[in-house]
């Protein structure tokens, strides 16, 4: 099967079943998306598929349609997407574990929403929880993030 992530394409041999998480994880190397819960329900693995957040634990790689996208491929060290600079001019990490995960559900939000309200913001990430309770640094890194999308 031919995968198409970060903008290259890869080619892995595994059951169409395999979630998308594994394959990224185990078979590529790929470890920016992190196992939370396997059941869809924390947001560490989220990753885009065609610029959509989706939970890549739950997604079996079989029915993925579409170029995918992690936190790996979201920006470059030379330019960092906005929400990335955002989330470290916020200091929003403690232990990181969530973060990928929180920025690629971020970033899909804010591009369907360019002046987010605090609820709006709220109710976007509500599916994605952080041990450490960010919650105020990560809504304040999103209107960020948004202004500078919006002014860019």
């Amino acid at each position: 099967m031919n995968l198409t992530i970060n903008g290259k394409s890869h080619e892995v041999d595994v059951e169409a079943e395999m979630p998308l998480l594994w394959v990224l994880r185990d078979e590529l190397g790929i470890t920016g998306p992190k196992y939370g819960c396997g059941i869809a329900q924390c947001g560490a693995c989220t990753v885009h598929v065609n610029g959509t957040a989706v939970r890549s634990c739950q997604l079996a790689v079989g029915d993925v349609d579409g170029d995918i996208t992690t936190i790996e491929g979201l920006g470059t060290p030379e330019a960092l997407h906005a929400v990335q600079a955002a989330w470290i001019e916020h200091q929003v990490a403690q232990c990181g574990y969530c973060q990928s995960g929180q920025m690629m559900s971020a970033a899909s939000f804010l591009d369907t929403n360019e002046d987010p309200s605090d609820e709006n913001i709220d109710l976007a990430m509500s599916a994605n929880l952080c041990r450490c309770g960010t919650y105020p640094r990560i809504r304040a890194a999103i209107k960020t993030a948004a202004k500078n999308l919006r002014s860019a």
